[in-house]
């Protein structure tokens, strides 16, 4: 990375309860913390450290570059500050364009508005600068503006990764109520998984828990996965410096293979989408896979860990959820012994059922979903 360019205030946003593993992420990779909040770290990077995190970083949803702020009591002021700005410093007048926002102004009630008038204010600009203006839409595929306003004060930024970091691009067949890639790559930090143990996943669904751990295991940057973001439809991207950034990222790949990593699930298509999930990730050869009720998962050799993410229920006290948590404890205390075994689900009576006592309460949230993951000590005959 160059130390010639100029670093300018960024910011990486994660979804709740993220940040804290998105800061070990980008202390890890040598950033400064100027202020981390619920939902994001803010930091200085230059354009080229930009395109290097979105390639690296595995818990984080954009990177996203500040551009400017305006004071603005309602939209007609923020078009008349926005129009003012220099847009012509990154907008190509031949690209296309969209806007996102977060606005909370008790002038606004309808939420599309205010990007409607700072797409106009952009677009007017460059009409007047270059005598063109660029096409606009909702796709998220090409140069994306973000627009965050509270009250009298926006800040505008440049979002240089487009789709959210957490679309990978390999989970092409979900399986029902999946879990996102970041939020996975956040549960394996937490479990501090570095492919040294045995992994195993009952109740694999998509396969993301594997494939993530695969991706972490071997040290391959997520990014890599990806032949588009929003950084290369601005004024100014580096082409050749992104390819430098690329073939350092290959470089990092080790050479050793994890240790085994098990994945199963009673349902042959989830398995069956699984495997070519993992083929698109390319980690197909590190995984195995096993139709089957997760009880009788195999178990290797040794010990290692096991991760369970089991369905939540829409109703408090489902009594066949809670027969099936039954049984997850049942696994991990005859199955499992002597590994350390993890539940992530959501739901005190689910939690209770389980009938063993939790060493580690971790929060985490699922889309909207308040969760939990569980960490049990499993230990080989009595705990003395």
């Amino acid at each position: 990375m160059t130390t010639e360019e100029p670093k300018r205030q960024t910011r990486v946003t994660c979804a709740p309860g993220l940040a804290s593993y998105l800061r070990t992420e980008l202390e890890e990779l040598g950033f400064e913390i100027r202020s981390m909040d619920r939902t994001g770290v803010e930091i200085r990077a230059t354009n080229t450290e930009a395109m290097f995190l979105n390639l690296r970083l595995r818990t984080a949803f954009h990177v996203m570059q500040r551009f400017g702020d305006v004071y603005c009591k309602d939209a007609d002021s923020l078009y008349k500050e926005a129009v003012a700005l220099p847009w012509e410093r990154v907008i190509d007048p031949n690209g296309f364009i969209s806007v996102t926002s977060s606005v909370k102004n008790d002038t606004i009630t309808n939420s599309m508005f205010p990007n409607m008038r700072l797409k106009d204010a952009i677009c007017d600009r460059m009409v007047q600068v270059a005598g063109k203006r660029p096409d606009s839409g909702a796709s998220v595929d090409r140069a994306v503006i973000h627009l965050h306003w509270v009250k009298d004060k926006a800040r505008i930024y440049l979002n240089f990764t487009g789709r959210k970091l957490s679309d990978r691009g390999y989970r092409k067949i979900p399986c029902l109520a999946p879990m996102r890639e970041s939020l996975t790559a956040g549960v394996l930090m937490e479990m501090k998984y570095d492919g040294s143990r045995p992994l195993v996943v009952p109740m694999c669904g998509s396969g993301t828990i594997g494939i993530e751990a695969a991706l972490m295991a071997k040290g391959r940057a997520p990014g890599l996965l990806r032949g588009n973001f929003s950084f290369m439809h601005f004024v100014g991207y580096d082409e050749e410096a992104w390819g430098r950034e690329r073939l350092a990222a290959k470089k990092l790949l080790k050479k050793e293979d994890p240790a085994p990593i098990i994945l199963s699930d009673i349902d042959e298509e989830c398995v069956e989408a699984s495997k070519k999930n993992a083929v698109t990730a390319g980690v197909d050869h590190l995984l195995e896979f096993h139709v089957c009720d997760f009880a009788e998962t195999p178990m290797p050799d040794g010990e290692g860990d096991v991760i369970l993410h089991g369905e939540y229920g829409q109703r408090l006290g489902d009594d066949d959820l809670e027969m099936d948590y039954k049984r997850i404890g049942d696994f991990l205390k005859t199955d499992c012994a002597g590994w350390d075994g993890y539940v992530f689900t959501s739901g005190k009576p689910l939690i209770a059922a389980i009938r063993l006592k939790v060493a580690k309460r971790t929060p985490f949230m699922n889309a909207d979903i308040d969760c939990r993951l569980l960490r049990y000590e499993l230990y080989k005959g009595s705990k003395d």
